[in-house]
């Protein structure tokens, strides 16, 4: 009987791809319990997955990468996620902005082949620094108190980024400053440097191994062709869904987890397992029900991104609630998992206690609750008979 993983699965290449990525997240569930107790980057699982190619998924064919469909990414940041949601959720950014970079083409052309090469030669990633403590959240629109002063053939970037996501591997990665003499704000391009430094701040409740800390700019320089002018085609952000997939990928390890113990569990005062209880199968149904309705979500809204490139800002609304809808989804299924297993899920040693801290992290990643239901009753109130 095929697994409930395996249902979104379209073709022999995909179920390589698939194949491949569960044996990467095997691996990754080992180490997890050990980065989660002590909040550490691991970097082990990252060289795990530059030698496995992950890096270079969704970079272009022609610069020697597998140019993989948004569809295609989620089934694989999902799969990762079931082994180990920080390490998803890290390298989602990485994997997810480069397929952004290749659809909407906001940097110049030679400044992303420069980083397409990187990636596959070198084993390079990608993120953008934006969210400072006063500012919260750039997409709620704060402007950032990070400025950039122009000097000689460059902009000299001084200032601090929150939720700085991959920053103990990255040697290079993108911030968003604010400009004083044009009274604008712009993104630049920073390689690392002695006038950047981090701070490890990063001590949470879940997702506790994706090195989001803080990242100090004293001066970094940063060329002017590294100044990111152009805002490129509108893509509706659909690269976003690497973080429902995530969550979702969380999810089936949980309802995994659950059903495993009550197929295997016979407390003395039963005769045969939990799984013959009608009120366990009622829950099992129930988390059924909440996966499978934040799946379709999530691979329609992909599959509809991936196919309708000239429908992709109206998709919007779509790819927001696949978000909202996969994330709550998923509080639930692990909630409900715990509540199967019973007081055994509390335990450190048990991995529905990681997944249970993990998921919550879901509600502070983009695009917000609040924005997306906004979203949604602008589309009903606009609507024309």
């Amino acid at each position: 009987m095929q697994r409930l993983i395996d249902q979104y699965i379209r073709n022999e290449q995909e179920r390589e791809r698939a194949a491949s990525v569960e044996a990467l997240a095997e691996r990754f569930a080992a180490r997890a319990p050990k980065h989660d107790r002590e909040g550490s980057f691991p970097f082990d699982n990252f060289a795990d997955m530059r030698d496995a190619g992950y890096l270079k998924l969704t970079v272009p064919r022609q610069f020697g990468g597998d140019e993989i469909s948004l569809y295609e990414m989620v089934q694989l940041q999902e799969r990762l996620a079931y082994g180990d949601g920080s390490t998803a959720l890290a390298v989602g950014w990485h994997v997810g902005q480069v397929l952004h970079l290749r659809t909407c083409g906001k940097w110049p052309e030679e400044l992303f082949a420069e980083l397409c090469r990187a990636i596959v030669h070198d084993g390079a990633m990608i993120n953008t620094f934006a969210s400072e403590a006063a500012s919260g959240s750039p997409s709620r629109g704060g402007k950032p108190e990070t400025t950039a002063v122009r000097e000689g053939d460059g902009y000299r970037i001084t200032g601090r980024k929150t939720f700085s996501t991959l920053s103990p591997i990255l040697d290079r990665f993108v911030v968003s400053a604010y400009l004083p003499e044009e009274d604008s704000v712009a993104e630049f391009l920073v390689h690392r440097s002695d006038r950047v430094t981090i701070v490890e701040t990063w001590d949470t409740l879940g997702m506790r191994a994706t090195g989001s800390h803080d990242v100090v700019l004293d001066g970094a320089f940063a060329a002017t062709d590294h100044r990111i002018t152009g805002k490129g085609i509108d893509d509706a952000g659909g690269w976003l869904l690497h973080i429902p997939a995530c969550y979702v990928g969380i999810a089936i390890a949980a309802r995994d987890y659950a059903v495993r113990f009550a197929k295997t569990y016979r407390p003395n005062h039963l005769q045969g397992v939990i799984a013959d209880l009608p009120t366990v199968q009622q829950q099992i149904g129930l988390m059924e029900a909440e996966i499978r309705t934040a799946r379709c979500l999530l691979y329609a809204a992909a599959d509809r991104w991936d196919n309708e490139p000239d429908n992709r800002p109206s998709l919007k609304p779509d790819l927001g609630l696949a978000k909202y809808v996969a994330t709550h989804n998923a509080l639930k299924v692990v909630d409900m998992a715990m509540r199967i297993v019973g007081g055994a899920s509390l335990a450190k040693s048990s991995p529905l206690e990681r997944y249970y801290r993990d998921v919550r992290a879901g509600l502070h990643n983009p695009p917000m609750d609040n924005t997306v239901l906004q979203m949604l009753a602008a589309g009903a109130l606009g609507e024309s008979r």
